[in-house]
């Protein structure tokens, strides 16, 4: 099994290829959102820009997006939660945190994706960032589950 990049547990060949491919459309928005995240793992620059409301294109950086897909190391998506973006609604939202490790470390990306279907389609319209809250610093154990979300145990993920 191929297990999808998305962390739904499904495999990707029935999960989010068919989506990034065209061969099917994204019944809600946190599909798409999982798509997308998918499509940085994958690399599959194209589909990001396709996917993106057409209103909400100018200033995207194709190049820039396929040299940061490319050369981060993609380690997870966590669903923050969901609000509306049903197979019967026209807007959703999306909370979620992307955890990649980059050239500066282990870092996390959480947005607020917002959606809107348009011609039966779900494209993604906006993110804003979710500012971080301030918390107490816990030290993790070597033997602990890695804080990046990984699944690892932290002396085999980020503490090598």
């Amino acid at each position: 099994m191929n297990s999808c990049p998305c962390g739904s547990g499904n495999d990707y060949t029935t999960c989010c290829e068919p989506i990034i491919t065209g061969k099917k459309p994204a019944e809600t928005a946190e599909q798409l959102m999982r798509a997308r995240y998918s499509a940085h793992v994958r690399v599959e620059i194209d589909f990001l820009y396709s996917s993106t409301h057409p209103d909400h294109r100018q200033g995207y950086d194709h190049k820039g997006t396929k040299v940061w897909a490319e050369q981060s190391e993609w380690l997870g998506l966590e669903i923050v939660g969901t609000t509306d973006g049903g197979p019967q609604d026209e807007n959703g939202e999306v909370e979620f945190i992307a955890r990649f490790r980059d050239k500066d470390g282990v870092r996390s990306h959480h947005e607020r994706g917002r959606f809107e279907r348009r011609e039966k389609q779900w494209l993604f319209s906006e993110g804003l960032m979710v500012k971080s809250q301030p918390r107490t610093v816990v030290k993790i154990g070597r033997n602990d589950p890695c804080s990046c979300g990984s699944g690892k145990k932290y002396k085999k993920c980020c503490g090598k």
